[in-house]
């Protein structure tokens, strides 16, 4: 390697140059060659090469230090402490070469002089020649420096740089991977500081990181520069963008956006120390670091390097708090959801569990049981327990050496994108991170069961909870002519299902978004000035503090909620179903006492489409509407279908689609379609005179068979009477199937009833039904018994 330069310019370095300059720096160098015309900004820079450091390996007599270090350790006459730290402490004591001090120093300088300042302060940052490789990340495993200005701290911060190719984590990972210690090479990064210390800064991927759904990215963002968001100090805001329809610069297809507590900031400091950590004000942690445009921006820059490097992409990206100006600081392949096989979908289902004892952001997907081992502190990690849940405040670096011996990892901070995140994916551990109190609430010995199966929550259970695990091999399922799609609810829960071949959401129930994320009712925000519950008026008050206008927060959260439900999916259609809560379920809302009346029979009162005309709703369907227009227009999910639900006459269809239409809603009017559901025997009675009025039914099985029979299905007393296969309930759905084809409309059915009755699906197949919407965890089941019911058919046909 000695015969190569000791620098070379970002401009001048290719992805190809992982020997040379090491991952992180060929990254920076391709991205700068390629990607500066299509906009993507990266600070100017160079790269020391592997050969400067070998050549300060040479000059000061380190290979043989190394492997006498190295030989000791293997035959036990040193611990992995002692040892790093011998190495350390000879790469801190050595002397530069003069020739390859001058030329780092002559190249500082020119970095200067085209940024126009004689003491420019730098980011100085490790980049080993074994890093970011497929199978391994080795993320954090070297040390980067912040706010490095002058000769000396420039030269120094080198010095540290390579030493730190020898901390415990850096020997210990290598080792694991199986890497000759004396076969790997540091390249030093030498960037123009972002000044992010008065802007914000953060980690993006191109990928979802827990559920590996590729149609996002994912942005995590904090104030100050970015060290506390990669090392999990800091809760970060979160938001995820649905590529899809970045393509469109009209859209803003942002489906998350989440406000982190980002409690400090790491900002420049004079002294020995060039940074430090200062609490943020209370309006930082009020505010989103980042704009709706600045999001999006971000994104497109991802999707453009995903598409560069053709495969999904790890960033670090920071804003210029004097210019407004975002850059790209680093990029690395994803080495974790990326790698998994694509064809295997394992689902967890908790079927029994304790009392919840705390929760965080999910990481890893699985379920894992057993004991916590409580540690606050790096020094006391020799009492670890092989096997135990790790329970701490952050984790960074220092700890991978008991993480990859951890059952599972619980901690007070952090955030998707944190250390403890990230080494939990590629250890494959079951993680949840920023709960807040998990070192106040848990204890060594206890007995918890760890959840992230549920979505982006994650859980902590009391005790050993009982969960099941089905591995299904997606290539295995057959091919059906009937449309099987999902019925999802829970928008946090959404992309766990992005593998499951579906025809699309049958069934997207809005009230389960609306008491789970928005919390509110429509018409204490609609009527807040005259709210009389005080208490309610405060908690309206924090639960809206970002909105001047109390019913945009509405109409975003519910927008931004049944996006993530339309973004697994698309472009399959997603039948989204008004609100059909009951009055008292509605009254449960924040504020929701002083607009719901007392029914003495919910069941069958002031619901569905009767709410959506009376004067008592009529404000807060438009704020739905709203929210409808808003997901399909301005984040361009047209793939969404609206469904009116308990609709019990026609001139009832008559008065909700002229209410519709006042709120910006008019079927077929930019292909929106507007089904409505089947669950009143009205509904079939008069089938004709729905479908000249909706585009198509949706079965709803459940109160379908509840009024056909007289049942209430929630009696203990009458339960043996409730029963969708009745005769009676059967010659409803024939009859309601046939009226639709007549009428050329699409008809379906959501329920539970074909995945538990086999025979169920085959009756529905048989009549011809055009799709049935079920649970995800009833899918597979479903689909395999539709294709048995249509190869006994083979010459059934649908309308």
């Amino acid at each position: 390697m000695t015969d190569q330069p000791d620098v070379l310019w970002f401009e001048a370095v290719k992805r190809t140059h992982v020997g040379l300059v090491g991952g992180k720096n060929s990254s920076l160098g391709e991205m700068v060659q390629t990607l500066s015309g299509k906009g993507v900004r990266v600070p100017p820079g160079f790269a020391t090469t592997a050969s400067a450091y070998w050549r300060y390996v040479e000059a000061n007599g380190l290979r043989q230090v190394i492997s006498d270090h190295l030989d000791e350790m293997a035959a036990g006459k040193k611990s992995l402490a002692e040892t790093g730290q011998a190495i350390r402490t000879a790469f801190l004591h050595g002397e530069w070469p003069e020739d390859t001090a001058a030329t780092i120093f002559t190249s500082y300088k020119e970095l200067g002089k085209r940024a126009g300042r004689s003491e420019l302060d730098v980011a100085v940052r490790s980049s080993a020649t074994a890093e970011d490789l497929p199978d391994a990340s080795f993320a954090g495993q070297q040390e980067t420096f912040l706010n490095i200005r002058g000769e000396r701290a420039l030269l120094d911060a080198c010095r540290r740089c390579y030493a730190s190719l020898f901390t415990d984590r850096a020997i210990s990972y290598r080792q694991v991977k199986g890497f000759d210690h004396l076969q790997v090479a540091l390249s030093i990064g030498v960037q123009q500081m972002v000044r992010s210390d008065i802007g914000g800064s953060g980690v993006m991927f191109s990928i979802d990181t827990e559920t590996g759904f590729d149609k996002v990215v994912r942005i995590d963002a904090a104030w100050g520069l970015g060290e506390n968001v990669v090392q999990g100090a800091v809760d970060p805001d979160a938001y995820q963008v649905f590529k899809p329809l970045l393509a469109d610069e009209s859209l803003l297809p942002i489906v998350e956006k989440t406000l982190g507590e980002k409690a400090i900031k790491m900002i420049y400091a004079t002294g020995d120390e060039p940074t430090k950590n200062v609490p943020t004000s209370r309006a930082e942690r009020a505010a989103f670091v980042l704009s709706d445009q600045e999001i999006v921006l971000l994104a497109r820059w991802a999707t453009t390097i995903e598409a560069h490097y053709g495969c999904p992409m790890d960033m670090e990206w920071a804003k210029d708090g004097d210019s407004g100006d975002i850059f790209i600081v680093q990029a690395r392949p994803e080495t974790v959801q990326s790698r998994r096989e694509a064809n295997t979908f394992k689902a967890y289902r908790v079927l029994e569990k304790g009392k919840i004892l705390t929760t965080g952001l999910s990481i890893g997907g699985a379920i894992t049981a057993g004991r916590v081992c409580l540690i606050e502190d790096v020094r006391d990690i020799d009492k670890f327990v092989d096997g135990s849940i790790l329970v701490t405040g952050i984790t960074d670096p220092d700890w991978v050496p008991i993480m990859k011996r951890a059952a599972a990892i619980i901690t007070d901070h952090g955030g998707r994108t944190s250390h403890a995140a990230i080494v939990s994916r590629e250890l494959g551990l079951t993680a949840v991170v920023g709960t807040g109190n998990a070192t106040h609430v848990l204890h060594t010995d206890q007995e918890v069961t760890v959840s992230c199966a549920e979505g982006d929550q994650g859980f902590v259970y009391e005790g050993t909870a009982k969960f099941e695990v089905d591995e299904l091999d997606l290539s295995s399922l057959p091919g059906t002519r009937t449309k099987v799609m999902l019925n999802l609810a829970n928008p946090a829960a959404a992309f766990n299902w992005w593998q499951v071949p579906a025809d699309g959401v049958g069934l997207a129930r809005m009230e389960f978004v609306v008491t789970n994320q928005v919390r509110v009712h429509p018409m204490a925000l609609v009527r807040y000035d005259s709210l009389k519950d005080e208490a309610a008026k405060a908690e309206i008050d924090a639960i809206t503090v970002n909105y001047d206008d109390k019913t945009e927060y509405f109409i975003d959260t519910l927008s931004r909620g049944l996006a993530r439900i339309a973004a697994v999916v698309h472009p399959k259609p997603v039948i989204i179903r008004m609100s059909d809560f009951k009055t008292n379920e509605y009254a449960g809302l924040v504020g929701g006492r002083e607009f719901e009346p007392d029914e003495e029979n919910p069941m069958i009162g002031f619901r569905g489409a009767s709410r959506y005309y009376s004067p008592r709703y009529r404000e807060g369907f438009a704020l739905e509407c709203r929210a409808i227009q808003r997901l399909r227009n301005e984040m361009g999910f047209k793939n969404v279908v609206v469904m009116i639900p308990f609709c019990r006459s026609v001139k009832e269809a008559d008065k909700v689609l002229k209410v519709m239409v006042e709120n910006g809603l008019r079927r077929g009017e930019d292909g929106l379609e507007v089904y409505v559901m089947c669950e009143i025997p009205s509904n079939v009675i008069l089938a004709d005179a729905f479908a000249r009025r909706f585009d198509g039914f949706s079965i709803g099985s459940n109160d379908l068979t509840q009024l056909t029979l007289g049942v209430d299905r929630d009696s203990e007393e009458l339960a043996g009477l409730f029963d969708e296969q009745d005769e009676a309930v059967e010659w409803m759905i024939s009859s309601v199937i046939g009226a639709a084809h007549k009428a050329g409309a699409k008809i379906g059915l959501c329920g539970q009833a074909p995945s538990d009755h086999p025979e169920f699906a085959r009756f529905l197949v048989g009549c011809g039904i055009n799709s049935i919407s079920v649970t995800p965890d009833s899918f597979f089941a479903v689909k395999r018994h539709v294709a048995e019911a249509e190869a006994d058919e083979p010459g059934l046909k649908q309308a």
